[in-house]
């Protein structure tokens, strides 16, 4: 077995990676001319984006949207970042809404929450160890 993708369903695949790509700096590597279905480059692990529509289609019943929920669900994306607080003003910038102002946690990793705009909970923290 070995971990391929996160896919998480959002309302607008395209704004998605818009968002994505001016917060976090992720590059699109592919989006479906039809707008259901995109991907980030992101290393090993593709984090994609599917249009309720589809998710609901593929799924065969309906679930939370991130986005019509007013707590994050719960899970989460996480990306790690040399800088927090940098990577935090940027993602505020590109309309990321701050949840947890960056913190050093006893462990010594520094991590800060953010909500993008289609709900997704995002984790940005320092590499462990």
């Amino acid at each position: 077995m070995q971990f391929a993708y996160t896919i998480v369903y959002v309302r607008e695949v395209a704004a998605s990676l818009k968002f994505f790509e001016e917060a976090f700096g992720l590059a699109p590597r592919f989006l479906h001319p039809s707008g259901a279905y995109g991907e980030l480059e992101t290393g090993g692990t593709a984090l994609a984006f599917a249009q309720h529509a589809t998710a609901r289609d593929s799924l065969g019943r309906d679930y939370v949207p991130a986005d019509s929920s007013a707590a994050p669900l719960g899970m989460e994306i996480g990306l790690v970042t040399a800088n927090v607080a940098a990577a935090c003003d940027r993602a505020i910038t590109a309309g990321a809404l701050l949840l947890t102002e960056p913190t050093v946690k006893p462990w010594g990793q520094t991590v800060a929450y953010l909500r993008a705009p289609d709900g997704t909970l995002v984790e940005l923290c320092t590499a462990m160890g």
